[in-house]
């Protein structure tokens, strides 16, 4: 996030697309609700009528996968209605008068023919959110995982330096993550194109850097991504640990994903429960969960937090910092002599410039958002109050472009898939909870009640739903949440494996999956057997794994 979870409540305008907050980040929803009581108002862009679109003052239920569009008619009123921040524009940003004048040509009502929202609200819109003195956008996986979520960003930021709502309290940009880790996870270098600290594996600078630091040279060039790592498994890659997800249930086009893993001569998984993926592997080494781990996490807003151990982990349960410094070991490799979580934390401080003033003793409080460059640094709260780290800001000059599947005569519903408030992921924790199993127990389909008629469905009853990577079982329930041609499932539940039909694509730049976008067809059937087995093409439902 560029801003910090305290500035959620001062925004003059928030918008939010792609996130479904009050479900997926409910406690940092009330901020929002805070600032919406004191006078805020929100712009709220989603297929689905949730929870944040009831409280909105404007609803863009737009089509699945046309975001662009919509953020290209927004900048053209924002333009059109010299609603810019000149000033902020010619003072920290570059290609500005040409992107103007690129937008000019993207009007409301063109948009409106691709991403089916009606020009008034696209107008009113923008016309809040250009005309805001602190206007703040919040997204999440909403907008990333298409194949055109890199532009989807860049577009939201172009709404933004147009705007100046960069650098200031109450505005930004800003993703909320999925996981307490995510973050994290990237700040120490778990990304195929960056070092820890976010330094570029492509820079030979970086490169000299990390070779002293390791004792081992790394090729000038991007690693592959998960992506490919599954496309090459059997085939170049013969062994794979995962450690901490749950790659058979969350991955897209699950039966790509399972020969993939079977085709290896050795899985490990590293977890905390016997997943689906861990039941596949080879080797699975028991992880401590959070309660009995020390260690530290890099939440949402760049807040560096340690993790204290408060119960000694059960059997042989041990950290996976330990158990991948061990495997390390025993592979020859130099380096991974570990004796704490704390010599490992040192150790991203002394290599990373965003935690170089940082160590495990002076994070005891969590009072630190990185960047941290020295020791006597107070940290950054706000990024880009001054100026940008990179230089200037730069406009994109992006055009909208269909998702890599489409609707048609034989697949004519769109799928999109989300989250839960009382199921988490996967369930691999959730699920494991009586009284949230109270509150949720079993998958439906959201499916609009015009659609429920014209398909021959029944509320309360069974669909099958398919597409040409397979088809699965899910009980269906109405509601005027899902529009009309539009469908929605989550991904929680194993007896209902929705991602057996996503993997329509990827992102170029990330290839992150098309997991909200993806035609499927549904029929009327009856309930499933109590018996099966998981195939392509083979009818999968509730009681079938």
């Amino acid at each position: 996030m560029s801003n910090p979870l305290a500035d959620m409540d001062k925004p003059d305008v928030i918008f939010c697309i792609g996130t479904n907050m009050t479900e997926c980040h409910p406690v940092a929803a009330t901020r929002l609700k805070k600032a919406l009581a004191r006078g805020a108002k929100m712009i709220v862009a989603d297929p689905r009528r949730i929870g944040l679109a009831e409280i909105a003052d404007v609803h863009l239920p737009l089509r699945v996968g046309s975001d662009v569009s919509l953020l290209l008619a927004m900048a053209h009123v924002i333009a059109r209605e010299g609603l810019v921040d000149q000033a902020f524009i010619d003072e920290r940003t570059t290609q500005g008068e040409d992107f103007m004048q690129h937008v000019a040509q993207y009007t409301p009502e063109w948009a409106a023919e691709i991403c089916e929202c009606d020009p008034a609200d696209i107008e009113k819109a923008a016309l809040l959110y250009g005309g805001a003195d602190r206007g703040a956008i919040y997204y999440t996986v909403g907008i990333t995982e298409h194949i055109c979520g890199v532009d989807n960003v860049q577009s939201l930021c172009n709404l933004a330096l147009m705007t100046g709502n960069l650098g200031r309290e109450g505005t930004g940009v800003n993703p909320m993550r999925g996981q307490n880790n995510i973050q994290g996870a990237g700040d120490a270098g778990a990304l195929p194109n960056n070092y820890p600290g976010f330094q570029t594996v492509t820079d030979p600078a970086h490169q000299e850097k990390f070779h002293r630091a390791y004792g081992r040279k790394v090729d000038l060039e991007t690693g592959m991504t998960k992506v490919t790592a599954l496309d090459l498994c059997g085939d170049g890659i013969h062994a794979m640990i995962i450690d901490g997800e749950n790659t058979l249930v969350t991955d897209p086009d699950r039966h790509h994903c399972e020969h993939a893993l079977k085709s290896l001569d050795c899985l490990v998984v590293i977890d905390i429960f016997m997943t689906d993926t861990a039941k596949v592997a080879d080797v699975v080494f028991p992880a401590t969960a959070w309660a009995e781990t020390d260690g530290v996490c890099t939440n949402t807003e760049r807040r560096v937090q340690r993790l204290r151990a408060a119960v000694p982990p059960p059997g042989e349960a041990e950290p996976d910092w330990w158990i991948l410094s061990q495997l390390a070991r025993r592979m020859g490799w130099q380096g991974f002599d570990f004796g704490s979580a704390k010599e490992v934390f040192n150790e991203l401080c002394a290599l990373s410039p965003l935690y170089n003033g940082l160590d495990w003793d002076r994070i005891d409080r969590g009072e630190y958002q990185w960047p941290v460059p020295t020791r006597d640094h107070p940290g950054t709260p706000r990024l880009h109050e001054e100026r940008f780290e990179n230089g200037r800001g730069i406009f994109k000059m992006l055009e909208y472009r269909d998702p890599e599947e489409t609707i048609s005569d034989e697949y004519p519903m769109w799928l999109t898939t989300g989250r839960r408030l009382p199921q988490y992921h996967t369930r691999t924790q959730t699920g494991r909870s009586d009284g949230i199993d109270y509150l949720l127990s079993e998958e439906t389909l959201e499916v609009h009640p015009e659609d429920i008629v014209r398909l021959g469905l029944e509320d309360g009853g069974w669909a099958e739903m398919s597409n040409p990577r397979g088809c699965l079982h899910v009980k269906v329930r109405a509601t005027t949440k899902s529009p009309k041609g539009t469908v929605f499932a989550s991904f929680a539940f194993e007896d209902v494996p929705v991602n057996v039909l996503t993997g329509g694509g990827y992102d170029p730049v990330t290839q992150t999956a098309a997991l909200k976008a993806c035609p499927v067809a549904l029929k009327p059937v009856g309930p499933p057997p109590a018996l099966g087995q998981v195939g392509a093409g083979s009818p999968l439902g509730a009681s079938v794994l």
